[in-house]
Formats: structure tokens, sequence, C-alpha cells
């Protein structure tokens, strides 16, 4: 039966069993399962909408993403989205997480009453790999053939009633990107609910210990139910004859690379400046309706100053994240990766380490727990230790503040780039340069491994779906506000507090004899040579809660200086700091770690305090010489 002619393979009971009239569904909790690349994600999504919870599994550092199943109907159930795993072997903290989850030994998590099982049928022979294990668990499973679009445009062919009888669970023909039969699956838990016989009967499975028995069993049932493995695609052959070559490979990222700051910037600053004028707006109509006492001075030039410097730079983040999620779900990021091992050999790292490394550009938290996929501690501790380097999405707010303050748009190669995107470019590639040295120092002494084989299993190319998109945007921005309307708004709240304390005859303290005035000034002599003055030496301390925190803090200590309060932001900076304490303030975002977050999520994965404490004074170390050397340099030039 070839791919076209049906999608979901129709099982023994052939009409739809209606639910008994005053029962209810015994089922509550659905795990997805499947390997890396099988489009478990998109299903997920599909099923679940924006209605999802992202958590961490207790004891661990796995995310854990649920959400209740409304997409089709079944509002009563909840789905988990287990990791992204080929074999439920124990040695990986993954697939360590979906057995536990899978046979109700996860703490806090029930015990799923059955599973969705994922699997690309592009890549059947592999991906059966998986089935048997899951199986072997005992619960009622629904194994989903997804890809199916692929499948029939590839000439693929695939009999899933047979592939039913010769696992003895039901089988789905699905294509998850574009919604297509999924209908099999309110039917399956219909039926796994209710305990209906659905005629199929347990098989023999291939011993599990044995890795070739699995990839034997997997090979023999695609035989005998005379699967056809579609062609490779012309297009993805084309592609990755130039994108994977060794010269053309390479050249052809750093285009992208570069093109993407570009449009950032060009696009990004103009989307950004007309969003601070409607926030400046809105906040000038609002503060005409406070009386003129302390609490004006609280909402606006405290709270508000502070958390709409930040808030603008909501169009860049989102432009960034929607040209990583382009670049990731068109699978171009795989092939990055295999371009990036030859380079990872060089340091003593594998092309394992390039994902966590480019997830850090989004976040250094989820990459540190990406680390988990690579076996070899050694090289595992080393990513951890080099992981903050990458230039994450919080440094951006202070890069782009800076930047459009300080540095003229000068446009070069006929106007195809501006020299601010050049200088973005250059703080993200000093980053990754200090990661691989910081490697290339740890390989070569305290932190030397074997070298480990690196495998990978490269997707087809497909074009991004909007949905997709659409939903990583959400996330990120939601995710962006969340943090304006908690950790930025409390931190502000106290840069407000302390720089008004202490009260003189019922008066607020000047801001230079306030409490963080003399915080400010105290240690205002350790930052001189940089170029910073006390303002930016509280903006540092207040970064260390998380790094776009600065922009918020400067925005309310200018907001609140005489000197400076009807300027903005960019303008009041450019009035108190020269172009080498500009550039040195960027160069010092750029090397040191100044995020709590991620100390928490290093100590969680190394299960020392000493390691993160090792990483925050050798990363500030690197921060404050490279400020120092920038400050001194551009000063003589410039």
């Amino acid at each position: 039966m070839s791919c076209h002619v049906t999608a979901v393979a129709e099982l023994p009971i052939k009409e739809k069993v209606p639910t008994p009239p005053g029962s209810t569904p015994r089922m509550r909790t659905v795990a997805l399962i499947g390997p890396p690349n099988c489009g478990k994600s998109t299903l997920f999504n599909r099923l679940t909408g924006l209605r999802q919870k992202v958590a961490n599994y207790p004891g661990v550092t796995v995310e854990h993403h649920s959400g209740r199943m409304k997409s089709i109907g079944r509002n009563d159930l909840t789905l988990i989205d287990l990791p992204g795993i080929y074999s439920l072997a124990t040695y990986s903290e993954d697939a360590r997480v979906a057995v536990e989850v899978l046979t109700g030994k996860m703490p806090g998590v029930p015990k799923p009453d059955c599973v969705l099982l994922v699997l690309d049928a592009t890549h059947l022979n592999r991906q059966l790999m998986l089935a048997a294990p899951v199986f072997s668990i005992g619960l009622p499973t629904l194994v989903l053939l997804n890809m199916s679009d692929q499948l029939e445009a590839r000439g693929g062919k695939i009999d899933t009633l047979a592939l039913a009888r010769e696992l003895g669970h039901p089988v789905a023909l699905i294509s998850a990107a574009h919604g297509k039969g999924l209908e099999a699956i309110p039917d399956f838990l219909l039926r796994a609910g209710s305990k209906l016989d659905d005629g199929l009967r347990p098989v023999q499975l291939p011993v599990l210990q044995s890795a070739a028995s699995c990839r034997s069993w997997a090979t023999q049932v695609t035989a005998r139910t005379k699967y056809q493995s579609p062609a490779a695609s012309l297009w993805t052959r084309r592609l990755d004859s130039v994108l994977l070559h060794r010269v053309f490979g390479p050249l052809f990222f750093l285009v992208v690379v570069i093109a993407v700051f570009q449009v950032v910037f060009s696009l990004g600053q103009p989307l950004s400046d007309g969003l601070g004028n409607l926030l400046t707006g809105v906040g000038a109509k609002a503060a005409m309706l406070l009386p003129d006492n302390w609490l004006r001075a609280l909402l606006r030039d405290g709270l508000w100053n502070g958390v709409q410097s930040v808030l603008v730079f909501l169009p860049q983040i989102l432009l960034l994240f929607l040209f990583i999620g382009i670049l990731e779900d068109s699978g171009y990021l795989a092939r990055a990766a295999l371009i990036a091992d030859r380079m990872m050999r060089s340091i003593g790292l594998n092309g394992k380490a390039f994902i966590p490394l480019l997830s850090a550009y989004a976040c250094a938290v989820p990459a540190i727990m990406a680390t988990r996929t690579i076996e070899n501690k050694r090289e595992r501790i080393a990513t951890i230790l080099i992981a903050p380097f990458m230039t994450c999405s919080a440094r951006l707010p202070i890069y782009t503040l800076i930047i459009a303050a300080f540095i003229p748009n000068h446009k070069f190669l006929g106007g195809l780039i501006g020299l601010r995107a050049l200088l973005m470019l250059g703080l993200y590639v000093i980053g990754f340069l200090a990661a691989l040295i910081t490697a290339k120092l740890l390989n070569s002494s305290v932190m030397k491994a074997s070298h480990a084989p690196f495998i990978l299993e490269l997707p087809q190319y497909r074009w991004p779906t909007v949905t997709s998109l659409g939903l990583r945007l959400y996330d990120r921005g939601k995710l962006f506000l969340k943090k304006a309307g908690t950790i930025i708004l409390g931190v502000t709240f106290l840069v407000w507090l302390f720089s008004v304390l202490p009260i003189h005859g019922g008066q607020f303290s000047a801001l230079s004899t306030s409490v963080i005035g003399h915080l400010g000034h105290w240690i205002e002599p350790v930052l001189r040579p940089l170029g910073f003055n006390w303002k930016i030496g509280i903006g540092l301390l207040s970064s260390i809660v998380a790094r776009e925190v600065i922009v918020g803090t400067l925005g309310t200590l200018y907001g609140m200086d005489p000197a400076t309060h009807s300027l903005g932001l960019q303008v009041a900076l450019r009035h108190d700091i020269t172009l080498g304490g500009a550039i040195a303030l960027v160069v010092f975002f750029a090397f040191a770690m100044q995020c709590t977050s991620t100390l928490i999520i290093v100590r969680r994965e190394t299960n020392s305090w000493s390691l993160p404490a090792l990483q925050f004074c050798y990363m500030t170390t690197v921060a404050y010489v490279a400020a120092l050397v920038a400050n001194q340099v551009i000063s003589r030039l410039f």
C-alpha cells in the first residue's frame, strides 16, 4: 500500500467506537517520544498549541514540556514531551529521564497511560530501533510515521497495516507539519482509554541490550512490510554539495551570519525607535494623570524609565530568534555542526559541542543543559565552562544601546552592510574566539580527553512553517516580557529606592548623596581605568542578576539625574562617557559572566560550587583586562 492511498492504517476494528453513555475516560496522561529530528516538537506544538508549560524534571536539568491536548478536543489529557533520543539506554540523562517517566518513577510526574511514538517515515530502518525498547515497557503505544508528505513526494512506500501487524501496535502515517493523518490520535486514545481490543497481538522483541540485535530486528521488520526508502532529495544533494564543501561551506556560513546581523540592525533599529517613541508617549501621558509627588517619581522616573529602556529592544531580539528558527527548521544548522566539527577537533572538542555552543547564542542556561548529550565527561565540563562566552540574547540590549549611541552607521560594499552591524558581528566573534582559546587551554591541561567519533543524522531540507516560527517567537517574547515584568522591574525598584534614600526632612536625597551614590563612588576608582563612571559601576553590579538589567538600571539613574533627566538614554550616555569607555563597556560584557541563572545551572550540572566560582573569576578577569586594553587603545586612537 503506497503512502498516497491512505494516511492512516485501518485497524482490524473498522468502525469508530463511540464513548459509552455516562462513562468517563480513564486516561489522564500521554507521553510523546521519538528520535531527534523526527518532527516530534512540531507534533507537540500542533496538539497543544500555545497551551504548554515548560519546567525541569525534579533533580535534573532536562526540560519538561507538557500541555493539554485541546487541539484534538481532549482537554482532559496532558501530553508530556519527552527528550529526543535514539535509545532508552541509560548512559545519557535524556534517556534516564525518558525511562523514569515511562515507568512512573519520576517524582512529581504521573505515569503515562499510553505512548505516542513518533518516527521519521523517510528513515524508518534506523528509527525503528527505538520502537522495541518502548514497546517493552508495556504501555499502549501508537506508532506515528511522520513526514508522510516527504515520503510520498520522493517515491517511498510503506504498508502501514502490515507494519502494525509486525509491531503488534497500531500505526498511522501522518504529516505533523501539515496536520494530515492526525485523526488517528483521538481514535487511538479512545480505544486505549476504553480498554478495547484493537485486534493486534504482541510480537517477539529483540534482545534490548544489544544494539546489533535491535538493528537486525528493525531491518527485518521493514523488509517483511516491503518498506521502500524514499530517494534522496535532488535539492538536498545539490545544496549539500555546496553547503558542506570544505571551502564554500564555511564561507556561506559566514555570509549568513553577517546577513543576519545586518538585517537585525537595519530593520530592527527603526522598529526599536518606533517602539521607544510609543512607550515614551505612553509614559508621559500616564505621568500627567498622577500627582506631583513621590508616587510619580517612583512610577515614571523609577519603574517606567527602567523597564522601558529594556522593552525597546524586543524587536531586535525577536528578529534574531526568527533567523535562528529559520536556520534550524530548514535543516541548515545540522550542516553547520558538521562543518564546525573540523574546527572543534582542533581544540579538543567534537561537533556535539557545537549545538550547545550555538544554542548559547540564545541563552547559556539551556545550552549548558544541552551538554548532557556529550558522553565524554571532560569534554562536557569543558563545553559547560566555555558556553557563557558565547554572546547570548541578554547581551543584545546593551550592545544595541551603546552601538546606536556611539557608532555612526557608515555603509560599506555599496550599502550592503553597515559599520554598526560589523561591530556587532565583531563582538560575537571575540566571544567565540575567547571560548575556543579557553577550550584549547583546558584541553592542553586539566581537561585533556580522548577524541570521540561525531555521528550526526542530517535532516532533509524543508521550508520552515509559519506556525512553528510563530510559536518560537511567542515563547521568546513571553519569556522576555516576563523577565521585564519581574526581575528587571524588581531590580529597577530597588535601584530607585536606594537612589532616594536616606530621607532628610521629608525630602529625598540627591542622587550623588544617596545610598546608591555612595556605593557607586566607592567602587568608581576600580572602574575608572576602564572609562566607566559610578553609574556604570552600579549598572554592572545590578547586571549580575541578569545582563539586560543594566539597561533598566542606567535608564533609572540617568532619568533621576537633573543633568540628564530630559535626555534620552543614548544622549545621556554620550554626555557622560567617552568613546573608549563605551567600547570598553561592550567588550566587558562580551567576556564577563554577568548572570546568576547561569552560575546556578553550572553548579547543578557539575555538582560543585568550585567550578562556577572559578568560571566567574576567570571570565571577570578576562573581561576587565580586555576592557582596559580597549579603553586605552580607543582613547589614544580617537
